[in-house]
């Protein structure tokens, strides 16, 4: 499903709930196809249609019945109204039985027609009356609406904002309990489609075990204490009866540098029985901006140092929303000159420098190597780029396929970019973000790159069409999709086949860079 026919910022309540439509059209487009689990997904509809229904009854309808559209809030109500009867039939009966397929044929007719008439009448009739200026403000208290809602729907339940604020708390408070007694919260965020080979389905399953919450959801201090893939890969480890003790390496050592927001932490990894000066990778960890730390690439860092025999950096870089862009573009920037000016006092050969990272960490890989040669400095030799972000527009086919996919999805991607560019409206327009805006001449002379995707992932399409645009200007560049498997797959190699052979194709990379020597200047 496309973006909306109108330009918004990530955080306005239209954009938000059009990313909401995209994710249950998938879910729908794969029920209609006969593939992965129907129970599930039909859960994780329900799950997704409540919430959103909530919210939106309880933010945006009175906000456009105030505004002057009482009408259109009244018809949208009532069209809320036959879906949420239609969830009831569904949770009421089996998969495969009559009432069950019928309704959930019904739902899907009705939800489609309730979404076209939306994003063409209902939202930009909206935006006009309300005012550009509220989205923003509209979609935190939507946001927040989601974080109190119930989690089935109720379809006689007040359906105003005051009927909300008094029937929400206690709907909410049953609705937790009927999804842990029934063993539902426990598969609500794990990957239902059938796409996924059976490894990595077993980390998603795992994942969504530990009943995290939709981060898209929380507060950035709330999804920061979620429970992560790392800790799946660390639960499946155990059940199999294997070590949970990260991979050895040399030796770890945290240190600070100097930033330019102040001391910076990097943590050094260094590869065992390193004779002479070693080659030195910069690993830039992912996480949207606003989550994760150099702990939860931890196992990534340590698979690189010992297929490369190169000593890895990561950078502690300074997160949104806290400090916005670009100042952890800053970090990384920093990062990578102080390891370059540095290299000989950890070790490293300051000639065989390299720069790599996942996601955003991508993002900051190619930015930094764009920026070294528009200052006409030293460049690394090789850069990895795995699932990297390469433009702030909704791009590519990957946006509608991917939009359900897990732990990335496309809700998850905007309230990422919600935080990274909050009050930096024109943030994600930056060439250092919108790497597909770079032209031919700016990207000429950059080094070999190899960039990694995957199957299941809303970035999959704009990292591919990155590699084509690197390849056109001339650049060394090998673009490898891995099928069968989900955003963060890299750094799960102790449990997934698939990240093992991603780490060595990355490896195979830098090594083959190390070896042709000085890295060319720019110009």
């Amino acid at each position: 499903m496309p973006p909306l026919s109108y330009e918004t910022l990530p955080g306005d309540v239209d954009h938000l709930i059009a990313d909401d439509h995209a994710v249950v059209e998938r879910q729908f487009q794969h029920l209609e196809a006969g593939r992965g689990d129907r129970w599930v997904l039909v859960d994780q509809v329900s799950f997704e249609l409540a919430l959103h229904a909530d919210a939106e009854e309880s933010v945006v309808y009175p906000a456009m019945a105030e505004a002057g559209g009482p009408d259109e809030a009244e018809h949208a109500r009532r069209e809320h109204q036959e879906m949420k009867e239609l969830l009831v039939r569904l949770r009421n009966s089996e998969p495969g039985a009559a009432e069950f397929e019928q309704a959930l044929g019904t739902l899907i007719s009705s939800v489609r027609h309730h979404v076209a008439e939306e994003e063409a009448d209902f939202l930009p009739r909206f935006r006009q009356l309300v005012g550009a200026g509220r989205m923003a403000e509209l979609g935190r208290q939507f946001l927040a609406a989601k974080r109190t809602a119930p989690t089935y729907a109720h379809p006689n339940a007040p359906s105003g904002r005051i009927g909300h604020k008094v029937a929400d708390l206690a709907a909410a408070a049953v609705d937790k309990v009927r999804d842990t007694a029934s063993g539902r919260i426990k598969h609500l965020a794990t990957d239902p489609s059938g796409h996924l080979d059976p490894q990595a389905q077993r980390i998603l399953d795992a994942f969504s075990g530990l009943k995290p919450q939709p981060p898209e959801i929380l507060t950035p201090e709330q999804a920061r204490e979620q429970p992560t893939q790392v800790d799946a890969v660390q639960q499946i480890l155990a059940e199999d009866g294997r070590p949970t003790h990260p991979e050895p390496v040399g030796s770890v050592e945290n240190v600070t540098i100097p930033g330019p927001g102040g001391e910076l932490p990097v943590r050094i990894y260094k590869p065992r029985n390193a004779t002479g000066p070693v080659p030195v990778v910069v690993w830039v960890h992912g996480g949207g901006w606003v989550l994760f730390t150099v702990d939860t690439y931890d196992a990534s860092c340590r698979g690189l140092v010992n297929k490369t025999g190169a000593i890895v950096v990561s950078p502690e870089y300074r997160r949104a929303p806290e400090d916005v862009f670009p100042a952890a573009h800053d970090d990384v920037l920093a990062t990578f000159r102080w390891v370059r000016a540095n290299a000989g006092l950890i070790g490293g050969d300051p000639d065989r420098v390299a720069i790599g990272g996942e996601s955003v960490g991508g993002t900051m890989a190619a930015a930094t190597s764009w920026q070294l040669e528009q200052a006409g400095e030293r460049l690394p030799v090789a850069q990895v780029l795995v699932y990297p972000l390469t433009t702030g527009e909704q791009f590519g086919d990957s946006m509608a396929d991917a939009a359900d996919a897990r732990p990335l999805n496309r809700p998850l991607l905007s309230w990422m970019a919600m935080h990274a560019f909050e009050g930096v409206p024109d943030g994600a327009k930056d060439p250092r973000v919108d790497l597909l805006s770079l032209d031919a001449t700016q990207l000429t002379g950059l080094p070999p790159t190899l960039v990694i995707t995957d199957e299941r992932d809303v970035l999959r399409s704009q990292g591919e069409e990155f590699a084509r645009h690197l390849d056109a200007a001339g650049v060394a560049t090998t673009l490898t999709c891995y099928d069968g498997v989900m955003h963060e797959f890299f750094g799960a190699s102790a449990v997934l086949d698939k990240a093992q052979q991603a780490q060595q194709e990355a490896a195979q990379h830098l090594r083959d860079a190390f070896q042709t020597g000085v890295p060319a200047f720019a110009g």
